[in-house]
């Protein structure tokens, strides 16, 4: 690098590398100046040091332009309030973006199962009124409308034997007629 440096014309040269030398001089005053601002901004520890870190490479590569060298302090004391400030605005800004997106997909799985239910529930009333009156009357007492064996007996004046057979019957075919459309929506 020096050997690089040296063939180039003196003046250019030495300017730089003064600059560097009094930014490294100027750097040796305030340590540990970013840090504590960042951490007295953020609250975390490896924020913090993210934030100094880059506070001091902008300092380092903006060096040049600072018009009084003197402020160099304040100067790197407000770099590192600002970027640790943009780094919160940031978190803030992820995160609002992250509960909408949540949000907005809870909103379309919500959807999808309130349509879901609906297609297989006007596929199980559409199985239903497939079935022959006999076995479609004892399903909806005992599936529908929650009663149970005896009591459909009772209200159809059928023998409990008849009303389980029929039950197991209506069963059966809803079950093979709802398997028909699941495979066939799923042939799709």
């Amino acid at each position: 690098m020096d050997a690089l440096a040296a063939s180039f014309p003196g003046s250019a040269v030495s300017q730089d590398a003064s600059l560097e030398r009094e930014f490294e001089q100027r750097l040796a005053d305030c340590p540990t100046l970013a840090y504590r601002v960042a951490l007295g901004v953020l609250r975390n520890t490896a924020e913090a040091e993210d934030v100094a870190q880059e506070a001091m490479l902008r300092a380092y590569r903006n060096f040049h332009r600072l018009r009084d060298r003197e402020r160099f302090r304040s100067w790197l004391v407000r770099t590192a309030w600002r970027l640790a400030l943009d780094r919160i605005r940031g978190a803030g800004r992820r995160e609002r973006r992250e509960h909408a997106a949540f949000i907005e997909g809870q909103r379309g799985a919500a959807v999808e199962n309130v349509v879901a239910t609906r297609e297989f529930e006007r596929h199980v009333a559409q199985a239903l009124d497939e079935l022959p009156e006999k076995l479609r009357l004892v399903m909806t007492l005992a599936a529908v409308e929650g009663y149970n064996t005896a009591e459909v007996a009772k209200l159809t004046g059928l023998p409990e034997g008849t009303v389980k057979s029929r039950l197991f019957l209506a069963r059966k075919k809803l079950a093979e007629r709802l398997e028909w459309i699941v495979k066939k929506n799923l042939s799709r």
